[in-house]
């Protein structure tokens, strides 16, 4: 009798045996399709990738990630141009922004330059200054089919050149 009591007593005050508590599971990683930059981390150069990007530290150059989202974490601070799908900013930005998506300044995020983009919110308290264009997304197909088609009169012209020489 005494040694099922202590049993009883055992399981009574651990969390696993209520079938009504809640215990949720803590996770500390980053997602796996998202480079993380963390606090203390200084880059000068180039980045490019296909990832999604968080930005927490410092950034001197160029950022690159025409199809992925960078975030400017709350310390992150990048002195760079940035071209990607999407840009969020909670941090500090100096330099230019070129987006096919979005970009979004929040409360705490500060942008020092030029913003060219389809879509941008800017919360209460953000910072911009710089300009801003804001351009449809037909606009945007447009200026891919005239790429396209200005480098493909040039491609013979580079073939003939090599083939006279």
């Amino acid at each position: 009798m005494l040694q099922s009591s202590e049993n009883s007593f055992l399981k009574s005050n651990t969390p696993a045996s209520n079938p009504n508590s809640f215990n949720p599971i803590k996770t500390v990683t980053a997602p796996v399709d998202q480079a993380t930059i963390g606090r203390t981390l200084v880059i000068k150069g180039e980045i490019t990738g296909s990832e999604a990007l968080y930005i927490d530290g410092r950034i001197e150059g160029k950022i690159t990630m025409p199809e992925s989202r960078v975030t400017i974490g709350r310390n992150g601070k990048v002195d760079a141009s940035i071209s990607a799908r999407e840009v969020v900013v909670m941090g500090k930005v100096n330099g230019n922004i070129e987006c096919t998506d979005r970009v979004d300044i929040r409360s705490e995020g500060s942008v020092t330059g030029d913003v060219s983009t389809a879509r941008i919110s800017v919360e209460d308290g953000a910072v911009l200054k710089g300009g801003i264009q804001v351009r449809s997304s037909d606009t945007k197909n447009q200026q891919s089919k005239a790429a396209d088609s200005a480098k493909a009169p040039e491609m013979p012209k580079a073939l003939s050149a090599t083939a006279n020489a």
